[in-house]
């Protein structure tokens, strides 16, 4: 069974990786300042995934910022909704999740 302070250091390791890799991505999508038409559309292009792998992230980085804020409260682990334990190895996958597996379905 994984700690909680084992917890806690995967949830920072994984916010700093997102954290490291939204930076590059906002570097890369002020970078494009394509003159030609066909280098233009291609670098929109680009953008929207860009923009689509950020917003992923903002959103990643929003779960593992409250499932802290849960392990410093003391409630991590706890379903936010039933108040049931929520299984290691759900835990496990998704270390960031508030819900059991029942009220997540």
């Amino acid at each position: 069974m994984t700690s909680i302070a084992d917890r806690k250091a995967q949830l920072i390791a994984r916010l700093n990786e997102l954290t490291a890799r939204l930076d590059t991505i906002e570097a890369e999508l002020e970078s494009h300042h394509a003159k030609d038409w066909d280098d233009l559309a291609t670098e929109r292009e680009e953008d929207e995934v860009l923009e689509g792998m950020g917003l992923s992230g903002q959103q990643e980085i929003r779960k593992i910022k409250a499932a802290l804020d849960r392990i410093a409260d003391g409630d991590y682990g706890f379903c936010t909704k039933c108040g049931a334990e929520i299984l290691s190895e759900r835990l496990d996958v998704l270390p960031y999740t508030p819900f059991c597996r029942n009220c997540a379905t």
